[in-house]
């Protein structure tokens, strides 16, 4: 089975990947990372904030190349996002020729509150991120369940609405795995 878990950055998708990782034999991916491997083979970016500077057309082919890949992995856990906030507007994570190529079979998008979203981000030393609004989030975490639904509609998977609050990342792990059961 495959399965997509995402959400706007900073929801906590890797934290929850983390936990999930440990207790189950699926294998955790990050999208993303396959995607700047790719990128940076060719000499495009030096880190992963770069890549949605990239024009569309080498996202997109970027995109294909990592759903490939993945598409030879079974028992797969896909850590990725389902819309890019581009400067052009929202450029889809999960098109077609990646879920043709994917498959899933449940769709887990990750949401937290825009505050605690915009404290997780400003906490998180690894990253360079434009700041977003408490609207902008709310707005893209909006973006997001519209896809993930436009997602399951395509490929016929569940999509799961998993709420990751500060200090509460247990009960989501929790859901999250009973969710994988029951697929």
């Amino acid at each position: 089975m495959r399965v997509i878990i995402a959400g706007v950055p900073g929801a906590g998708k890797t934290s929850i990947m983390k936990e999930v990782a440990q207790k189950t034999g699926y294998t955790v991916v990050n999208y993303g990372t396959v995607m700047l491997e790719l990128a940076r083979e060719r000499g495009l970016v030096n880190n992963r904030d770069e890549m949605r500077k990239l024009p569309i057309e080498v996202q997109k082919e970027l995109q294909r190349e990592a759903a490939c890949k993945l598409a030879q992995m079974d028992n797969l856990i896909v850590d990725t996002h389902l819309t890019i906030k581009t400067y052009s507007g929202y450029f889809p994570g999960l098109p077609r020729w990646v879920l043709e190529s994917l498959k899933p079979e449940l769709i887990v998008v990750v949401e937290a509150d825009p505050h605690e979203i915009i404290r997780r981000r400003k906490s998180d030393p690894t990253r360079q991120r434009d700041f977003e609004t408490y609207e902008d989030i709310k707005e893209h975490m909006s973006a997001n369940r519209y896809m993930a639904f436009a997602c399951a509609m395509y490929t016929g998977a569940t999509v799961l609405l998993l709420q990751n609050r500060d200090g509460m990342l247990e009960l989501a792990v929790k859901r999250f795995l009973e969710a994988l059961k029951n697929e």
